[in-house]
């Protein structure tokens, strides 16, 4: 299975949705996207496949997000776009793309969704246990 994962290595979430993947057994195509920024068009196309605006994908925590005032909602896509193109810290982390689909994956199990079994257990990096020793998804209070 083709599994890329547009990742930033300092985040715990990516840093887990990539073992996540490893744990099915797949070694992903890794794209640290700070330092290879997708372009304007890949970014607006993983959103539409992924089912999600341009706007779900900014991420404000860390960000440039509150000085260049992008919470006002009458920006436009391509604004948002332009503003990703500059500043990648902008783009919400980790996007993966697999065969089944393309998911923003926070929290980090999202991406058992686009994955086959995995092949054991799987813990977080904080502890928390998803998946079982089986390869079953650990269901979550």
């Amino acid at each position: 299975m083709d599994v890329v994962i547009y990742h930033n290595p300092d985040c715990g979430t990516s840093r887990n949705t990539l073992a996540l993947i490893r744990n099915a057994g797949i070694e992903p195509h890794v794209v640290e996207y700070l330092k290879t920024p997708p372009n304007r068009f890949l970014v607006r196309q993983l959103a539409e496949r992924a089912g999600i605006t341009v706007r779900d994908l900014l991420r404000e925590k860390g960000t440039p997000y509150a000085e260049l005032g992008l919470a006002d909602p009458n920006l436009t896509d391509d604004q948002l776009l332009d503003a990703i193109a500059e500043h990648p810290i902008l783009l919400n982390r980790p996007l993966v793309v697999s065969p089944k689909g393309v998911s923003l994956c926070r929290p980090s199990e999202a991406v058992l969704d686009l994955l086959p079994a995995q092949q054991g257990e799987f813990v977080k990096e904080g502890g928390e246990r998803v998946v079982d020793e089986h390869g079953r998804r650990v269901a979550t209070a």
